[in-house]
C-alpha cells in the first residue's frame, strides 16, 4: 500500500482513491462567506482606526503635512455618543462635507475604543455579517458611511438590522441629506425606508453654531482659523474639504478660454450621479454625455480643449485635497470616473433626458434600477416606470407597490390596482391596506374586509393598526 505524507501549508478538499467513477465536492461554508467577514481579528480597533479609511474628507494640508485637522467638538456630540452607547442604528444626516463622518468617527472612537470596527465594502453582502460577529466573540461596532449605498438587496435589510440589535452590536451610519429625503418620500415602502424608520436620526447642520465657532477659534490650527474667516457663507468643515473652491472653479470654467470641455465632463458626471447610477463610469460614457453640456454652454465658440486635456484638468488634485472628477477602477478593472460628491449636492438643475436614458441603459443590476426609480419618481416619472417594471415583474413586492403608486398618480388606477394586488399577494401589508381603502370607497365592503384581514396579518404594526381601524369602521 502506498503512503502519502503532506507537511506544511493548508488543504481544502483532498481525495485519495485508486479509481474515481463519480465525484461531487461541496464547497465549504467558508467559501460562501464574503472575504471581509472571514478574519474578524483583522478588523481595526476603534482606538487606532484611521480617519481617512473611515471616509473622512481630506482637508488642506497643514504646516506639518497632516491631512486631518484637529477635531472641533460639535454641539450634538454628547447626545450622539450617549445614544450610540445604547446600541441600535444611529444615523447622522447632513449635507456633503458638513462633518457627518468625522463626528460619527470621533464618537465611535470615544465610546467604543476597544471594539472592532466592521466596515463592509460597498456592494458586499451583509447577510452573513451578524453571524460573523457572533462567531468571533469580539465586541464590534458596524460602520456604514453613506448608508444609502447599503440600502440595497442583500444589504442592510430589516432582518439583518434586527440580528445586529439582538446581538447588541451597534450600527453607526452617515447619510447625505438628499439621499435621506429620497428614501423617506411618502410613496417609498421599500426595505430602505423600513430601516430608516428604525434609526435614531441626528441632523448635522452645514453652518456652525456660535458655540462651535467659539471652540474652533481656540483650536490654534491655521486651516480652521482660515475657515472661520469664511464661515458667514460656508460651514467650517465644508471649507476645509475645499468644496466651495472646487464648485466655484467648475462654474468659472464654463467660459471662453476656460476649460469648457472639462467643465462639461464634470457636469455629465454630476448628472449621472443624480440619476442614481452608481459610479465609477467608463471614460467613453462621460465623453458621450458631455457633448450635450458643451453645446448648451456655447460649443465651439468656447474654444474647448481636447478630450485628453479636459480629463487631465478635471482630475487634477486641488489644494492637496481632491479633484472635480475622481478616478477609480470599474467592476472590470478598467478606468472609471465619478464626481466629487459636494458638487452633486450643490446642483439642482434639471437632469437632461440623455443622462436618464444612459442611466437606464447602463444599469447593471437591481440596485441601480432601484436607485434610478427613486431619483426619477418625481423628476422623470416615465423613467421611474421603466426602472420599476422589471423589478416588479421579477418579484420585488415594494417595487410593485411603488409602480402602482406611480401609475395611480398619473390617473391609471386600473393598472395601479393590478400591481398593488401583485404586491399584496406577495405579503406586503401596505398594498393590502391600499386595496382595502379602494374597495371601501367603491362600496365593496366584503372585499374591503378581506383586504383588511390580510393587511392585519401581514403587518408591520402601524399598517395592522390602520387596517384594524378601517375594519371596525366598515
Amino acid at each position: 500500500m502506498a503512503e502519502n505524507e503532506i507537511s506544511g501549508g493548508s488543504l481544502g478538499n483532498v481525495v485519495q482513491a485508486r479509481e474515481v467513477h463519480q465525484l461531487t465536492i461541496n464547497a465549504s461554508a467558508e467559501t460562501a462567506i464574503p472575504r471581509y467577514l472571514r478574519y474578524p481579528a483583522r478588523w481595526p480597533l476603534a482606538s487606532g482606526w484611521d480617519a481617512l479609511s473611515s471616509g473622512v474628507h481630506k482637508a488642506r494640508p497643514g504646516g506639518d503635512g497632516s491631512r486631518i485637522p484637529p477635531y472641533v467638538p460639535r454641539d450634538m456630540d454628547a447626545a450622539l455618543r450617549e445614544r450610540i452607547a445604547r446600541g441600535g442604528l444611529v444615523l447622522v444626516v447632513g449635507d456633503s462635507t458638513a462633518g457627518k463622518t468625522r463626528a460619527a468617527f470621533e464618537a465611535i472612537r470615544t465610546v467604543f475604543p476597544g471594539h472592532r470596527v466592521l466596515a463592509p465594502p460597498i456592494g458586499s453582502s451583509l447577510r452573513h455579517a451578524p453571524d460573523a460577529v457572533e462567531r468571533s466573540g469580539l465586541s464590534s461596532v458596524v460602520w456604514l458611511d453613506n448608508l444609502e449605498k447599503y440600502l440595497v438587496p442583500d444589504g442592510l435589510e430589516p432582518e439583518v438590522l434586527a440580528d445586529f440589535t439582538q446581538l447588541r452590536t451597534p450600527v453607526v451610519a452617515t447619510m447625505r441629506l438628499k439621499a435621506y429625503e429620497t428614501f423617506t418620500d411618502e410613496h417609498d415602502s421599500g426595505t430602505g425606508s423600513q430601516v430608516l424608520r428604525a434609526a435614531e436620526i441626528f441632523d448635522l447642520h452645514r453652518l456652525w453654531s456660535d458655540a462651535e465657532l467659539s471652540r474652533a477659534a481656540g483650536c490654534g490650527d491655521s486651516r480652521i482659523l482660515d475657515a472661520l474667516a469664511h464661515h458667514a457663507l460656508f460651514g467650517v468643515a465644508e471649507y476645509l474639504a475645499a468644496g466651495p473652491a472646487l464648485l466655484q472653479e467648475w462654474r468659472r470654467a464654463r467660459s471662453i478660454n476656460g476649460h469648457a470641455r472639462g467643465a462639461a465632463l464634470v457636469a455629465a458626471a454630476v448628472d449621472l450621479a443624480r440619476t442614481g447610477l452608481r459610479a465609477p463610469w467608463p471614460r467613453t460614457l462621460l465623453a458621450e454625455l458631455h457633448e450635450h453640456h458643451l453645446a448648451a454652454a456655447g460649443g465651439a465658440v468656447l474654444r474647448p480643449e481636447s478630450l485628453d486635456a479636459a480629463f487631465a484638468w478635471a482630475s487634477r488634485i486641488r489644494y492637496g485635497v481632491t479633484s472635480l472628477l475622481l478616478p477609480a477602477q470599474d467592476d472590470a478593472g478598467g478606468e472609471g470616473w465619478g464626481p466629487f460628491d459636494y458638487l452633486v449636492d450643490q446642483t439642482d438643475s434639471e437632469i437632461p433626458s440623455q443622462a436618464w436614458e444612459a442611466a437606464l441603459v447602463h444599469a447593471s443590476d437591481d440596485t441601480d434600477l432601484l436607485a434610478i426609480s427613486k431619483n426619477a419618481f418625481d423628476a422623470a416619472p416615465q423613467v421611474a416606470e421603466r426602472a420599476l417594471r422589471p423589478l416588479a415583474v421579477s418579484g420585488l413586492r415594494t417595487s410593485a407597490f411603488n409602480l402602482g403608486f406611480l401609475l395611480n398618480r398619473q390617473g391609471r388606477e386600473a393598472e395601479a390596482r393590478q400591481w398593488w394586488t401583485v404586491a399584496a399577494d406577495r405579503g406586503l401589508g401596505r398594498a393590502a391596506l391600499r386595496l382595502a381603502l379602494l374597495a371601501a370607497r367603491d362600496g365593496a365592503l366584503t372585499e374591503s374586509r378581506e383586504w383588511c384581514m390580510r393587511a392585519i396579518s401581514y403587518g408591520p404594526t402601524h399598517i395592522s393598526d390602520k387596517a384594524t381601524e378601517l375594519l371596525n369602521a366598515l
